[in-house]
């Protein structure tokens, strides 16, 4: 008997969209998501890339004169 309450409730699953491994969550886990999707799609301003590419000069260039 527990295997047809089983799969019944497989069934029900399938029937509204498929398996929810959040649970109540889900909605919460979706916007999450969402928004953590737009945040990293956002680009650079200027100002911050300038200064990654500053900073990244100095590191190269940093391991060659502590060889010398």
């Amino acid at each position: 008997m527990k295997t047809t309450a089983t799969a019944a409730k497989r069934s029900q699953k399938k029937a509204s969209g498929g398996s929810d491994a959040l649970g109540a969550n889900s909605e919460i886990g979706r916007k999450l998501k969402q928004y953590y999707d737009e945040l990293i799609s956002d680009d650079i301003p200027d100002k911050f890339a300038d200064l990654l590419r500053q900073l990244e000069e100095r590191e190269e260039a940093q391991p060659a004169r502590q060889g010398e």
